[in-house]
């Protein structure tokens, strides 16, 4: 177990970084892959898959805990938001992170709530269900992952490489055509999404369910495997048939069940290439799912491949 570095000051975390750079350089002469795995705290055990991953494939393991008040578009969740501070750094440390960036928000926005003035945009990709549902989301994703990138960016000749969750499928669409579009130095890596044992994607508001939400919420998982399994069998999408079983299912909100392009994020329509006249898919696709379960609302999705010898989630 390592006992990760904790910073709160962007100074003090480009100080050790620096640091840790010129010592690999010193002992080991190659230039270092410095493995970024964002966070926003109340951490599970996917989140320590994410960290294992980094750790095999970087030299330096950073990772940050920042509940962004950017993207929430509601107080109340940011305010209910789970904050455990010393269990997440115990799980850090656990699964192989060198340093912790752990700021306030007014380092990362001094003269919040008045600050930023100036912030990024997620354009047209931003406004697309899970934007649509919560406006500026994405705008504030995007523009805290930047100054991120920017705050961790290590110096020369090291390497910057952003881990992210799959299931977060929609953000790491828009971050890396964010890298694309603005010419960012960073490689962005996935990880397959973290599931119980009974199919419900692993997520910081899962403890906010208690155990008739946490049935109800299977409902989720269960629509997106059988449009996963549409798809390997050849036969035509159910989509009507699950966006009808979940809208009448007991407990759950359905906000949006779509298929979509994995990189535009647009609805995938019978005829429009991916899918033929029939409704089956000919090409790899996206199903998207979003829907209020008790207090909460929680979002999935699975890769749809039209062929069982493509990789599964």
């Amino acid at each position: 177990m390592i006992q990760p570095q904790v910073h709160t000051t962007i100074a003090s975390l480009r100080a050790a970084l620096a640091e840790a750079v010129a010592a690999h350089l010193r002992d080991h002469g190659d230039a270092p892959t410095v493995g970024l795995v964002p966070t926003m705290g109340a951490l599970h055990p996917g989140h320590g898959i994410l960290v294992d991953a980094a750790r095999a494939a970087s030299d330096i393991v950073v990772a940050s805990i920042f509940v962004n008040p950017l993207q929430f578009d509601d107080d109340a969740d940011y305010l209910h938001y789970p904050r455990t501070p010393e269990q997440d750094v115990a799980l850090l440390g656990e699964h192989g992170a060198d340093l912790v960036f752990a700021p306030e928000i007014a380092e990362m926005y001094p003269g919040y709530p008045h600050a930023p003035l100036i912030r990024v945009s997620a354009g047209e990709l931003g406004t697309r269900w899970e934007g649509a549902a919560r406006p500026g989301h994405f705008d504030g994703v995007v523009t805290v992952v930047t100054k991120l990138f920017n705050i961790i960016s290590p110096p020369a000749p090291a390497r910057l490489e952003a881990w992210f969750g799959a299931k977060d499928a929609e953000q790491v669409a828009i971050i890396t055509r964010m890298i694309a579009d603005l010419n960012l130095d960073v490689t962005v890596r996935t990880m397959p999404t973290v599931r119980d044992e009974n199919g419900l994607a692993r997520s910081s508001r899962n403890q906010r369910l208690d155990e008739s939400d946490y049935a109800a919420a299977l409902a989720i998982p269960a629509a997106l495997f059988a449009l996963r399994a549409d798809a390997e069998s050849g036969e035509p999408l159910g989509l009507a048939d699950q966006v009808a079983e979940l809208s009448s299912a007991e407990g759950v909100g359905l906000d949006y069940l779509v298929v979509v392009d994995p990189g535009s994020l647009q609805e995938l329509r019978p005829g429009d290439g991916l899918l033929d006249d029939r409704g089956v898919l000919q090409g790899t696709a996206l199903a998207l799912i979003a829907a209020r379960v008790g207090p909460v609302r929680l979002i999935d999705n699975v890769t749809l491949n039209p062929s069982r010898s493509q990789p599964r989630e």
